[in-house]
């Protein structure tokens, strides 16, 4: 199944913002959850950074890193998406985000549960891009489960 033009366009267009200007970019002040991740199939490389309330709200979170286009949109979008929300929002975010990307791209996605993260969804017609896009996310969870380090393969 192919994007609608539409999609196609925006989808280039907000990557491309994204990875030239990332939103949350930066090391972060006292943070309370770290994690690194790693991509060795294309060597993208990123460290997460959470700050995470007493009540379970994460108060900021912040990257660093080098990877591609997709890899560093993914994470800028991603923290955008998951600043403010309760861990088990953060935790219940990357299920369905990786379940849409890693789906069949003729399977029909609820796109209404992902917010401006649909514009990755396109990656599901590149199946060895699905890692880029999916680095930041599992990194988030290797963070929220005590941090460490993690890679794609």
């Amino acid at each position: 199944m192919m994007l609608p033009d539409e999609l196609s366009s925006l989808y280039q267009e907000v990557i491309l913002d994204h990875n030239r200007s990332p939103r949350n970019y930066g090391k972060l002040d006292a943070p309370t959850h770290v994690a690194e991740g790693f991509n060795p199939l294309c060597g993208d490389q990123l460290e997460l950074y959470l700050r995470v309330r007493d009540d379970g709200t994460i108060e900021d979170v912040r990257f660093e890193g080098k990877g591609c286009a997709i890899s560093r949109a993914s994470a800028s979008l991603m923290t955008e998406e998951i600043k403010g929300k309760s861990l088990a929002e953060a935790r219940d975010l990357f299920s369905k985000f990786h379940s849409a990307v890693t789906s069949d791209s003729d399977r029909m996605v609820d796109t209404g549960e992902l917010g401006k993260l649909v514009v990755l969804l396109g990656v599901r017609q590149f199946p060895t891009r699905v890692k880029c896009a999916t680095l930041a996310w599992h990194t988030l969870e290797q963070a929220l489960n005590g941090g460490g380090r993690v890679t794609t393969e």
